[in-house]
């Protein structure tokens, strides 16, 4: 990986590229990421996506994002150049260069180019987090839902620029160990935000480690039809108790937190494997595949046979037994 990236986004050739296409008004298609992303429709229905929007006075992109609903996973957003103007009225803020956004999942998005700016570019990061990023992503400032973190240090802002380019570069490659290299990367934006965001509080944010337990017990499990008294048994709480725990810590059900996850390893596996669908269902869990298809829509609003469709790689090598196919993830299951 080249770390010599500039700190000049637009001296970024991929940006370049980038507002080329845009200006010559290609139409993006759903098949091509990174355009498509930039324009509203696009399903962000995969575990992470990345990219910058480098939003210019009267070009293709100057309009402002509206979801009412928010989106089913987190988005941090970082400002390059520019300001940015985040909601309207009396709630109404503008970002700049160094500030940091934290979108989480179904807080309203209302978003774009403050009105007196020439421009606004901001890098962006999709992702579905991991059960041990609870405590990083809940930062001291928020405002209507959003968090929000002003950088003004440039050897830190420098610093999480090169790593929003490294996520958006690994992230565009297929291969399994390059996708876990883009979580790294994030994982290092996240810990350098908690790691600013408390020393300015000096009040650590903790997650109940019981809750924690549970989350890694169930992570490492996702094949076994395990319940929540299981589950509950082996945190040593009642099954009530680690229901009022784990929504109040991980902001939702025991058992819709175990199916997300379930989802995110199935979504990896429909990506890099030819995998018969029946086979991956009973690999997460699900002996009635039809079953699994159900809660796979209600995730992704498609089929497992779609998602294949649209983000399936294929595999050099024919089809991966389901031994080598944990092994190359280093998930649980054998």
């Amino acid at each position: 990986m080249d770390n010599s990236t500039s700190l000049d986004p637009s001296q970024d050739p991929q940006v370049q590229r980038l507002i080329s296409r845009l200006n010559h008004g290609e139409t993006p298609s759903p098949d091509d990421t990174r355009m498509a992303s930039l324009f509203p429709g696009f399903r962000f229905d995969v575990r992470l996506v990345a990219g910058i929007t480098p939003i210019e006075k009267d070009g293709p992109l100057d309009f402002f994002i509206d979801r009412p609903n928010g989106m089913r996973g987190w988005i941090v957003n970082l400002t390059v150049e520019g300001t940015g103007q985040v909601f309207e009225g009396a709630h109404g803020f503008t970002v700049s260069p160094g500030d940091l956004l934290l979108f989480p999942p179904g807080v309203p998005h209302y978003y774009g180019r403050a009105e007196e700016a020439s421009k606004w570019w901001h890098r962006w990061i999709y992702f579905q987090p991991r059960a041990f990023w609870k405590p990083w992503l809940d930062w001291n400032q928020k405002i209507d839902g959003v968090h929000v973190l002003r950088h003004r240090d440039e050897a830190k802002f420098s610093e999480l620029f090169r790593l929003f380019v490294e996520v958006d570069t690994w992230s565009q490659r297929a291969d399994a160990l390059s996708l876990d290299l883009a979580f790294n990367r994030l994982e290092h934006i996240l810990l350098s935000c908690a790691r600013q965001d408390r020393d300015a509080r000096n009040s650590p944010v903790v997650v109940d480690e019981r809750v924690l337990a549970a989350c890694t017990l169930i992570s490492q499990n996702l094949a076994k039809p395990m319940g929540v008294q299981e589950v509950a048994e082996h945190v040593c709480l009642s099954p009530s108790r680690l229901s009022h725990l784990f929504r109040k810590y991980m902001g939702t059900g025991v058992v819709q937190w175990r199916d997300a996850q379930r989802v995110q390893f199935a979504m990896q596996l429909l990506r890099i494997t030819n995998m018969p669908i029946k086979s991956i269902s009973q690999m997460v869990g699900y002996d009635d595949a039809l079953y699994f298809s159900r809660v796979f829509r209600r995730h992704t609003d498609m089929s497992p046979r779609r998602f294949r469709d649209r983000h399936g790689d294929v595999l050099p090598d024919g089809e991966k037994t389901r031994a080598a196919v944990v092994r190359s993830l280093d998930l649980p299951g054998e």
